[in-house]
């Protein structure tokens, strides 16, 4: 890895290296925060102040790392960004009432949808994807926006309207970032298909999101395969892993026969694993490399403790 490095950034870090200092990629591997995010704290906040080479290029200590992760539970806890840096430099606990930042950027983004203003939506977006890492931005206003948007449609008028617009916008946007990240990414993908015959899954789309923000090529089915094909599909592709989302009932005989013949990992994910939680515990005993998750949070920790991302 050193040597690749080096080739990369010139002769000017080869001794930093060496001397155990860290280029930003590597940090953004180990600590899940991308480069884009770590250059905005630094320039907007001083929350991490790496040293420098004479060619520009940022290197960090261990303790920068840790540092980072200091700042994953600050944000992880709801306090924004722009109040983190004060909290560590003085030792604080977390305050009594500390303003959360995450309501009001899910409030902006639920008036935005309301209003069907898709480039409002991208921009309040594209602003919080600028400041924390994509696992972040998931458990903190991602997923509790879809939680807020199912309860709001339920029976509203308009509300079928109001879901194809923002979960367009939701396959569009990651669509798109998942297609640029794998014309630069090499290596097995991770291959997810849509197992619930619904459309627009928008937990696929975000479990496909927090894996290509691993470095991780993907390819989404989002519709479901018939038994065989999802075998021929692994043959094809020869995938790290197989991960079947689904969110409502599967027939289990059917699933057992889909997944016959399809070597390598495999992730069932989705309020199914709910469902069935009783029938997949026994599948999951006696199929080799099967593994369930109730959410994309749950499954992207899977993949990772696994060694697939």
């Amino acid at each position: 890895m050193k040597a690749a490095l080096q080739d990369e950034t010139g002769d000017d870090i080869a001794q930093a290296l060496e001397d155990g200092w860290l280029p930003i990629r590597e940090v953004a591997r180990q600590t899940g925060v991308n480069a884009v995010t770590l250059r905005a704290w630094e320039r907007r906040y001083g929350l991490i102040v790496p040293q420098r080479t004479p060619k520009g290029h940022r290197l960090f200590s261990a303790d920068h790392v840790q540092r980072i992760h200091t700042i994953l539970t600050w944000l992880n806890r709801g306090v924004p960004v722009s109040q983190v840096k004060g909290l560590i430099d003085s030792a604080q606990a977390l305050p009594e009432t500390v303003e959360n930042e995450w309501h009001g950027l899910r409030q902006n983004l639920l008036n935005a949808i309301s209003e069907l203003i898709e480039r409002r939506v991208d921009d309040v977006f594209n602003q919080a994807m600028a400041l924390y890492p994509p696992r972040t931005l998931c458990e903190q206003l991602l997923l509790p926006l879809l939680q807020d948007l199912e309860q709001r449609w339920q029976g509203q008028f308009g509300a079928q309207m109001e879901r194809v617009f923002f979960l367009s916008w939701l396959r569009s946007k990651f669509g798109a970032r998942i297609y640029h990240n794998n014309r630069q990414l090499q290596g097995p993908p991770l291959l997810l298909i849509n197992q619930s015959d619904l459309p627009l899954e928008p937990h696929l789309w975000l479990s496909a999101w927090l894996a290509s923000s691993a470095d991780c090529p993907v390819e989404v089915f989002d519709w479901p395969l018939p038994a065989g094909e999802l075998a021929l599909a692994v043959e094809h592709l020869q995938p790290r892993a197989v991960l079947l989302y689904s969110s409502k009932a599967l027939h289990l005989s059917a699933l057992a026969k889909l997944l016959s013949g399809v070597s390598g990992p495999k992730l069932i994910v989705g309020p199914t694993v709910c469902i069935h939680q009783a029938e997949l515990a026994v599948l999951t005993r006696d199929t080799p490399e099967l593994f369930v998750a109730e959410d994309p949070l749950s499954a992207h920790q899977i993949l990772i403790q696994r060694g697939l991302l």
